[in-house]
């Protein structure tokens, strides 16, 4: 039943990952207070390794919340879930869009799509801002997440760093901080 479960929550949150694997935390974040599979705190270290290792966010954060939830074949189930509907989708596009595509409307509609995506970004940041808020306890922890925020900022834009050096020095700076 476990599974089931899984695929379906995870469907759902397929049908609405438009903008992106970012778009999924909102609806992880009420997976988290609905069923229990995991708490806020996982959550947040479900976008960090999600976020560190390679493929797209929203399917690694649905295999990690599955294998939380269900194993190895949890991961399994709730990846598929998630991409169900994708797939659906692009076979029903490519399917009628030769068809349609100097279709005036068929144009409104993508043009339409951009400010449901915009939405959801901000839904993403205001879940975003909420996990933060959460996570972080003391005054230091937000001086010392702020610094290091900026200081990530800097190397980046000035120095043009390789995202490996981040990745190193954040674990460095967690085992010296944390």
């Amino acid at each position: 039943m476990i599974y089931l479960t899984l695929f379906w929550e995870f469907f759902k949150v397929g049908l609405f990952a438009v903008g992106g694997g970012l778009a999924t935390i909102p609806f992880l974040y009420n997976l988290s207070e609905k069923l229990n599979w995991f708490s806020v705190s996982e959550l947040t270290n479900m976008i960090a390794v999600s976020e560190s290792t390679p493929g797209p966010l929203g399917v690694n954060m649905a295999t990690y919340a599955g294998i939380q939830a269900g194993g190895f074949w949890g991961g399994v189930t709730a990846t598929f879930g998630l991409v169900t509907p994708s797939l659906i989708v692009i076979i029903l596009i490519c399917h009628f869009l030769e068809k349609f595509k100097e279709n005036k409307t068929v144009q409104a509609v993508f043009y339409g799509l951009r400010p449901a995506v915009a939405g959801m970004i901000c839904i993403f940041l205001a879940a975003l801002l909420s996990v933060v808020f959460k996570e972080i306890k003391s005054p230091y922890e937000i001086i010392t997440s702020s610094v290091l925020f900026f200081c990530y900022l800097i190397l980046v834009f000035r120095f043009k760093c390789h995202p490996i050096f981040f990745i190193l020095l954040g674990a460095v700076m967690g085992g010296l901080l944390g």
